[in-house]
């Protein structure tokens, strides 16, 4: 019995480590003053909403991709990254931020007949 208590807590400490490595994942992101309404600061300052909740970014920086006032930059749009990082203090820590292309809204539609 006690092999199997110990087999047990074992596989819990294992599990509760796992979960600690951050995990990679698609987000929004923009600035989050112009797009997401965010407040705290003045200026432009990246940031990312995941779950339905903001976050500014630390780890990177709006103006590392792109203009940030261009028809395609964050103060403009909204758009889409590959991320990887924690929630911490309120604050997204980005150990990887990869911009993804923006989707072209004409191919979304192509070959659908409405």
């Amino acid at each position: 019995m006690k092999k199997i208590i110990t087999l047990f807590i074992f596989f819990i400490s294992f599990n509760i480590n796992a979960q600690e490595k951050p995990k990679t994942q698609i987000v929004e992101a923009s600035c989050g003053q112009c797009q997401f309404g965010m407040k705290g600061k003045g200026g432009c300052d990246l940031a990312v909403r995941i779950d339905g909740k903001t976050y500014f970014v630390d780890g990177t920086d709006i103006n590392k991709h792109g203009d940030a006032h261009a028809a395609d930059g964050f103060c403009s749009a909204i758009r889409k990254a590959e991320v990887t990082g924690e929630i911490k203090n309120g604050r997204f820590v980005a150990t990887s931020f990869k911009l993804l292309p923006m989707e072209d809204k004409k191919d979304s539609h192509e070959g659908h007949n409405h």
